[in-house]
């Protein structure tokens, strides 16, 4: 299961966002935005085709994403998004309860999708089949639980970056 085509591809898309999410400070608004809007639907397609498993191992996997590392990402993201990073979500739990929309951040959800998939990147890396295989397992289920509808959400919120002018916006700052 670790090493099926499925699985490879989708640590191979995985370990790419997380590069690009990485070396992210210092692009402008418009390339990060264009390379997200290819990249998350690829990470989603493989993740959505990652084999059914189940945990083997009794113990909880290692995290690696430090605290102080996920605020560095959100932090840089947050500010290359600038004025665009704020959208509104209708696909919150908590909207069934609420009269007014709730408010989520672009750089936050992508904080949180890197968050999960460069543990696993990490996990995975061990070369341990145990963890490798638990690793896989995890990401699936956190995937199907959680960070699949933050992609998917996510990627709405850039759509609406990348194709819609606002006044701020210059007028050809996304022309192709």
């Amino acid at each position: 299961m670790i090493f099926e085509r499925n699985s490879v591809e989708f640590v191979t898309v995985a370990a790419e966002y997380c590069a690009f999410i990485e070396r992210s400070e210092g692009q402008n608004r418009k390339e990060l935005v264009d390379t997200l809007l290819k990249i998350l639907p690829l990470l989603y397609i493989k993740a959505s085709m990652l084999p059914e498993c189940e945990v083997l191992g009794e113990d909880n996997l290692e995290t690696f994403v430090s605290e102080d590392e996920y605020e560095v990402i959100r932090i840089n993201l947050q500010e290359l998004l600038a004025d665009r990073d704020d959208y509104l979500d209708v696909f919150v739990e908590d909207m069934k309860y609420s009269d007014t929309p709730i408010r989520k951040s672009i750089a936050e959800d992508l904080s949180d999708i890197y968050q999960v998939v460069k543990d696993f990147i990490c996990q995975f890396r061990s070369g341990l089949n145990e963890t490798m295989h638990d690793a896989l397992a995890q990401c699936r289920e956190h995937f199907i639980s959680y960070w699949g509808q933050t992609l998917v959400n996510t990627m709405r919120a850039l759509h609406e970056v990348k194709y819609s002018h606002t006044d701020n916006d210059e007028e050809e700052e996304f022309d192709d």
